[in-house]
């Protein structure tokens, strides 16, 4: 805006100057008006009002600045992709204004399948496809000089029928992220078709039975006589399986002497197999019937002599079935058995790994001190609330710290620049003092803020660019990330509470090597770090997420213990 103007009557807008017809390419243009480059090259940013003196002295008096920031977009094939059976096919995906992608996440998955998704995985300058869909190991490769050029196309080589569907290629850096969807559709060449003679009509007709399998989409079938004209299908079965459609269709036929084809089609494939049906054909048919008739009467003979035996052997069948029933039985015992023998294990296994924490607050002298009891150890600690205060010049830039230290929130702030001691992209801020010694206790209000992380950290901790807030980098805190709570252990360990808590306190001893974590209110035990090593200062620790938070909910550090 450009004060000391009504811009209530002006109207920007950014013109094309190749575009404009020459009638209308006015030289004032260029006077009331910013040449764009850039992504914008080409463009003018014009300011349009009524009074041709009054844009005069708004350009000649006032300098507005205008930016534009170039934005990414993750294109892929407008059509569908499609692909032969037994080839390879690319699978196109790149970003628009080319940029290397090379230091970005590059991820392909599937779109239409309910388990497992992933098909290929970039980042961190690797492929890291461990969670892969089995079937699409060793099939398929990133170009990793195109990544570069921003291609991320996918090459899938040895395509199956399996293959087709729907794929996304999903792009992300630290400040965006976009998507495309790519269509595949495999064409599969089945396997040549085989006539057979299925039997005979009442009439004397021949049936011929036509089958094939491995086709991908449904072929057209169809059958010829002699002369190439077409004869309808009788049946028509079709089944699809993992690798493509089996077909069967059946005709009837009454020439004799003829040539009878059988063809199979796709929209750029056909396989046709030939039979000729000669006279000798059609004469079997009476002998099939006798030979029929034979075997009707020997098998009701047959059935007579099975009916005696049974009649004479049913007490041993029930024998043997009672014996049956009582291995199934003793079977089902055992599987029993074996399911709670893992479950006993798999609970013992959790005693060992969480151990319950109970905690009593009490007072000493107007001092607040908390006993706690691991029961796995019974022993008995006193900690001593601290008096936490804030250090804002360890504080992220984005950060507000209230001038007592008790209080942090997200929002815009006057510090400038990143500290040497400053987190720079996590939201986080670390107390003043530092504890290297004995036990101590400290309370956080979470209440209403919907992302948050808390507990202690080393001093030396590495505060700059994205950290994993695990032991292993120096961070014992549990966290609400995108309405889920969890714990940043070796592995991530997710967890569900009965209430969301308003209130966390905080629990360290530094010589037994514990971190604990419990809801005040209802006094509930949320998680707890054992049998860690602690060799230099801790710091009480909070945190606001990763890089922004919309909710400006202030973390407070409590003062007023129950």
């Amino acid at each position: 805006m450009c004060p000391g103007f009504p811009t209530s009557h002006l109207r920007v807008q950014v013109v094309d100057l190749q575009a404009l017809p020459p009638e209308e390419a006015d030289p004032a243009l260029a006077r009331s008006s910013c040449l764009l480059t850039g992504p914008w090259e080409g463009y003018v940013l014009s300011v349009i009002c009524p009074d041709t003196l009054a844009c005069q002295h708004l350009f000649l008096n006032y300098t507005c600045f205008f930016s534009f920031t170039e934005q990414y977009e993750v294109v892929g094939p407008a059509d569908a992709v499609l692909a032969v059976a037994g080839e390879d096919v690319i699978l196109p995906c790149s970003v628009k204004p080319n940029i290397s992608v090379v230091d970005m996440r590059v991820e392909w998955f599937r779109l239409d399948l309910k388990d497992s998704q992933l098909v290929h995985l970039h980042e961190d300058h690797i492929d890291k496809n461990t969670n892969q869909i089995q079937s699409y190991r060793g099939r398929t490769k990133l170009n990793h000089q195109e990544l570069q050029r921003g291609n991320a196309s996918l090459k899938l080589s040895s395509v199956r029928v399996s293959d087709e569907g729907l794929y996304k290629c999903f792009i992300q850096s630290k400040s965006w992220s976009d998507d495309a969807t790519v269509n595949v559709s495999v064409e599969a060449v089945g396997r040549p078709p085989v006539i057979t003679v299925d039997g005979f009509d009442h009439s004397g007709g021949l049936h011929l039975l036509c089958e094939s399998e491995s086709w991908n989409p449904e072929p057209d079938l169809e059958w010829l006589n002699s002369e190439g004209v077409s004869l309808s299908s009788e049946t028509t079965e079709m089944q699809r399986k993992i690798d493509g459609f089996s077909v069967k269709h059946t005709v009837t036929v009454y020439e004799r002497d003829s040539k009878i084809h059988c063809r199979f089609k796709l929209k750029h494939h056909m396989l046709e197999t030939l039979m000729i049906t000669t006279s000798k054909m059609f004469n079997s048919w009476r002998t099939s019937i006798i030979l029929i008739s034979v075997f009707v009467v020997l098998s009701v003979i047959a059935g007579i002599l099975i009916a005696v035996f049974v009649h004479k052997n049913k007490e041993l069948s029930q024998l043997q079935n009672k014996l049956s029933r009582l291995q199934n039985e003793h079977s089902q015992l055992q599987n029993k058995h074996s399911r709670l023998q893992n479950e006993h294990s798999r609970l013992q296994n959790e005693k060992r790994r969480v151990q319950h924490v109970l905690m009593i607050p009490i007072k000493i002298n107007n001092c607040q001190c908390i006993y706690y009891k691991l029961t796995c150890k019974a022993e008995f600690s006193i900690f001593s609330a601290v008096n936490v205060i804030l250090d804002a010049d360890t504080a992220h830039p984005r950060l507000i710290v209230s001038d007592d230290g008790k209080q942090v929130r997200s929002g815009n702030t006057q510090m400038i620049g990143k500290g040497k001691d400053r987190f720079d992209e996590d939201l986080g801020v670390v107390g003043k003092d530092g504890f290297s010694s004995g036990c101590f206790y400290f309370e956080v209000q979470v209440k209403e803020q919907t992302q948050w992380y808390l507990g202690v950290t080393r001093e030396s901790v590495n505060r700059k660019d994205w950290i994993s807030m695990s032991p292993l980098n120096g961070y014992w805190s549990v966290c609400l990330r995108y309405g889920v709570y969890q714990a940043c252990d070796s592995s991530d360990y997710f967890f569900s509470l009965s209430v969301n808590p308003q209130r966390v306190g905080v629990f360290v001893d530094y010589e037994k090597g514990l971190v604990c974590f419990y809801d005040v209110e209802p006094m509930s035990h949320i998680y707890t770090y054992t049998d860690q090593s602690f060799n230099e200062k801790l710091y009480p620790f909070v945190c606001l997420g990763y890089w922004s938070n919309e909710n400006s909910t202030p973390l407070i550090i409590c003062d007023d213990y129950e």
